[in-house]
């Protein structure tokens, strides 16, 4: 699958170089007197997301630099590091400089918050309650759907090949893991069934990458396993670019993902960017970004342009967080905290294995 390079693309494997790269910049200007400061042309921003959001992050920017060329005059650019999401939420509390962070999950921009790098109420600004995106997981299977995979309970059968990444460092991994229970709590099962079943599904996981584009990686590059459990729009562009090799299985229910966008406060303010953050922020809610983000497989959150791509995205049932549980922060300390439900299942599947 061809993948095309950005001349300001870091990963988060080479995000820590980048941002002590960017903080000896900023020390350096610090020092430089403020008259010289003063007739820089170029502004620049960092925005440090997740994995599969590079494509349309991209686009949003240069349809931002171009926009900003025509009616503000000057240069700007905007620089971008993408990588598993919890990786990424820990990068930027160990220092990385993000003036804009986009995580997979809630819980991603409240570890960072953590960190006083987000003010008070951060939770109630337009991008964390209102995000511009939306996506949900569904399947991508081999072309033909040679194992018949139509739903979660699918994934149960002995010799299914399930490509998922790792839930502990992976937003990806943790909506799957989230997904795949709140379907047996929504057929009625209890916890205790929502274990063996969660245990089934993971004894036929091979492999379990950092991120959702290394299991993209995994699944089609290297061919391994029947069904990869991916982002909606991940799964979009995979079928795109596979020319025929691959398609997606929308199962019975998934997570509703709404990834969460923010400006980093504490940088902003450090840096100088807020303006620059803040008006780049909110573009990703005008028609032009809102259409980039449906034509990259994005639920975009405009209405008329969701009615515009309607045949895009079929119809689902999304389930909201409290059919898993009362809150992000209850259920991260229950499913991926240290021995939680995750590590419990995990561990059962070792100790199986060593029988």
């Amino acid at each position: 699958m061809k993948r095309f390079n950005f001349e300001f693309l870091f990963s988060g494997t080479n995000a820590a170089f980048f941002g002590g790269f960017v903080a000896f910049s900023l020390l350096f200007l610090a020092i430089q007197p403020i008259q010289k400061r003063a007739v820089s042309t170029t502004l620049e921003l960092l925005h440090v997301s997740f994995d599969p959001t590079r494509e349309v992050i991209h686009e949003i920017n240069e349809a931002f630099v171009l926009d900003w060329q025509k009616f503000k005059g000057g240069k700007v650019q905007i620089f971008q590091s993408h990588g598993g999401s919890g990786s990424q939420a820990r990068s930027i509390a160990d220092g990385l400089p993000a003036d804009v962070a986009s995580f997979a999950l809630f819980t991603d921009m409240e570890a960072i918050a953590k960190k006083k790098l987000l003010h008070s109420g951060w939770e109630k600004t337009k991008g964390v309650v209102s995000p511009p995106w939306g996506t949900a997981i569904v399947f991508l299977v081999r072309k033909g759907n040679p194992k018949k995979i139509m739903d979660w309970n699918d994934l149960a059968q002995p010799g299914m090949g399930i490509i998922t990444p790792n839930p502990k460092i992976s937003g990806n991994g943790r909506l799957v893991f989230l997904s795949a229970w709140g379907y047996m709590l929504e057929k009625g099962h209890s916890d205790s069934e929502a274990r063996e079943f969660l245990k089934k599904i993971y004894k036929n996981v091979p492999v379990m990458d950092g991120s959702a584009r290394a299991s993209q990686v995994t699944f089609f590059q290297k061919k391994i396993g029947d069904v990869q459990l991916s982002f909606e729009s991940e799964a979009l562009m995979a079928v795109q670019e596979s020319e025929g090799l691959l398609e997606i299985v929308y199962p019975s229910t998934s997570i509703k993902v709404d990834p969460p966008i923010a400006v980093v406060d504490a940088n902003v303010d450090s840096k100088g960017t807020r303006d620059l953050a803040e008006i780049y922020l909110n573009f990703y809610y005008g028609t032009e970004a809102q259409r980039i983000i449906a034509k990259n497989g994005y639920r975009p959150s405009d209405p008329s342009i969701a009615k515009e791509f309607e045949s895009k995205f079929p119809p689902m049932k999304l389930f909201e967080l409290s059919v898993v549980g009362n809150s992000w922060a209850e259920v991260q300390s229950v499913f991926f905290a240290e021995d939680g439900i995750f590590d419990q299942v995990f561990k059962a599947i070792r100790n199986e294995g060593k029988r």
